[in-house]
């Protein structure tokens, strides 16, 4: 079973606002769940540099920054959540669909409609993801420019453990991850191979392995990985599996 669609409602009437979430409880075809409110679209951008939502349920009409100024806005996010446009005024239809509004819903909403509306989401959703699996499919939660980014994970070289936090190393930046090596270890122990106690690397960004200084734990080798500059030491443990990793 598929998780549920995670939702923004973004309405200045509070009334409508919590028709939205009762709706949204109601639907199971599929299922979706409202994560936050906001009363015009620069509350919206607000909450969306510190959260992630498949869908935006918005007026157009508000107060501020209106519905097609925040559709525009969210157009040039990568990775940007999928817009509805739920309102009492049917005459801006033509200009919400040429900003790729999946659905147009008109006031008051009855469930099926939104139901429906939920399932075009979904069926967009999928359709994304086939094009660019590892954008919506395989990605990192990380910090960037005022608002949490999805990371492919297909661009992550290395991560490593810094005290509390993890450094997440691409060919061209660096981030921080809070959480554990082990827990990225066990979610993506496919994709990346412990060299270090303290380090993973992509196994598909391996080039070479080197003989290097010896480091504190005795060990003389260091993976080079393409599209980073720098050689990162091997443990002694490690060195086993990471020359199988490289067939020798």
């Amino acid at each position: 079973m598929s998780r549920p669609l995670t939702v923004l409602v973004v309405d200045d009437e509070a009334l409508a606002r919590s028709r939205l979430r009762t709706l949204l409880g109601d639907c199971t075809q599929p299922a979706a769940q409202c994560l936050g409110e906001a009363t015009n679209g620069a509350q919206a951008l607000a909450w969306l540099q510190h959260h992630l939502a498949d869908v935006v349920l918005v007026d157009i009409h508000m107060p501020g920054a209106d519905g097609l100024s925040l559709a525009r806005a969210l157009a040039g996010l990568t990775a940007p959540p999928v817009v509805v446009f739920v309102t009492a005024h049917a005459e801006h239809a033509l200009q919400a669909f040429e900003l790729d509004a999946v659905d147009y819903l008109t006031k008051p909403v009855r469930l099926e409609r939104l139901q429906s509306a939920l399932q075009k989401v979904e069926r967009f959703r999928q359709s994304r993801q086939a094009l660019e699996p590892d954008l919506t499919d395989e990605f990192l939660i990380v910090p960037g420019r005022g608002r949490l980014e999805r990371l492919p994970l297909s661009q992550v070289l290395y991560l490593k453990a810094e005290l509390k936090y993890l450094t997440v190393g691409t060919a061209t930046a660096t981030h921080l991850l809070e959480g554990s090596l082990s827990e990225q270890e066990q979610r993506h122990g496919n994709r990346f191979i412990r060299i270090h106690r303290n380090a993973l690397v992509a196994r598909s960004a391996l080039r070479a392995l080197d003989r290097h200084e010896v480091g504190p734990d005795g060990s003389g080798w260091a993976v080079r990985l393409h599209g980073l500059a720098e050689s990162l030491p091997v443990s002694r443990r490690q060195l086993a599996a990471v020359r199988e990793a490289f067939g020798t």
